[in-house]
């Protein structure tokens, strides 16, 4: 994962000469949350908690949770913007991301409905801010493809892969906690299912397994037997008999 940045240090240099990318820092994130909140919203918008996080699949998210007050209506408390660090792009870019994530802040705040997540109202709030501003927001800040690439994980790790094979041929695969209570839950669950034909356990390194939560949940990614066989490539497989795990084998 990308480290946190340090605080005083809000810009980088990277790519071409002369283009300036950054990551988000919390210094910055709420310099600009006060500043758009200003332009953008009337100043007013409430304070809200913002947060650094090291996510893979969103550059921003807007959250609160849901509690029902005494005359039995719901209300929506605790809001709080996440924005990811693992991205370098244009300041520009990363203001707009920033704003996309407060309009659902002021939406949701100001308990307005709308017709979807990105519905009508955000719609209009989004299209007014990009022509009263020159801005440039979209309904999706998913990133580029080479934007994406920069947010993976490229360290090496150490993984659990289990390797399921359904009754009807279909394969994929699950990332599995490196703790024995959990690879024996998961096997032990998923070999008992009368759908699956075999589970195998391999130890592997590959970047490429980076991708996947680490968890024990009853799921499966599916996979095409090549890609699993070229991604597995040099891994040790493991045996398991259901209470333990057996190396080498």
């Amino acid at each position: 994962m990308i480290p946190l940045p340090k605080m005083h240090s809000q810009f980088r240099i990277t790519g071409q000469k002369h283009k300036r990318t950054m990551k988000f820092c919390h210094p910055y994130a709420v310099r600009k949350f006060n500043h758009f909140n200003n332009l953008c919203f009337g100043g007013k918008l409430p304070p809200v908690t913002i947060e650094m996080c090291n996510a893979k699949t969103y550059l921003g998210q807007c959250t609160h949770k849901i509690r029902k007050k005494a005359d039995g209506t719901q209300e929506k408390y605790d809001f709080r913007i996440r924005l990811s660090l693992r991205a370098d792009l244009p300041e520009d870019e990363l203001d707009d991301i920033l704003i996309h994530e407060m309009i659902h802040y002021y939406i949701g705040v100001n308990n307005f409905r709308d017709t979807a997540p990105h519905g009508i109202l955000f719609r209009q709030k989004m299209e007014l801010i990009n022509s009263t501003y020159g801005r440039h927001l979209t309904i999706s800040h998913k990133g580029t493809k080479e934007q994406k690439e920069k947010m993976e994980d490229t360290r090496r790790h150490w993984h659990v892969v289990a390797v399921i094979t359904m009754n009807n041929g279909v394969k994929g695969i699950k990332v599995l906690p490196r703790v024995l209570p959990s690879i024996l839950k998961y096997y032990n669950a998923v070999t008992a299912s009368p759908q699956v034909r075999s589970v195998e356990l391999y130890m592997s390194d590959n970047i490429f397994f980076n991708r996947y939560p680490n968890s024990a949940a009853l799921k499966y990614y599916v996979l095409d037997e090549a890609v699993i066989n070229s991604k597995l490539k040099g891994a040790e497989r493991m045996g398991c008999d259901g209470t333990r795990i057996i190396r080498n084998v």
